[in-house]
């Protein structure tokens, strides 16, 4: 197999977890939606966990995405 179809399987390997990042973040939308039509009044203690749980999670993504462009281009 030559190093360039090799790099691209293995970028293309390294963007797997993005399926896991997009259930996840299914999941918080989900989560955080029906929390608040439960109990309304708590939507600003629950506004700061959710943008931390979002943030963290979307991060796992970028992470995931600069390792794929580091080994196909590197």
């Amino acid at each position: 197999m030559e190093l360039e179809a090799v790099k691209l399987l293995a970028g293309a390997i390294a963007l797997l977890p993005l399926i896991g990042v997009g259930i996840g973040l299914g999941l918080i939308f989900a989560s955080h939606n029906e929390a608040i039509g439960r109990n309304p009044g708590v939507a600003d203690l629950l506004e700061k966990k959710f943008f931390l749980m979002f943030a963290l999670t979307e991060a796992i993504a970028i992470f995931a995405l600069l390792v794929s462009l580091y080994l196909i281009f590197v």
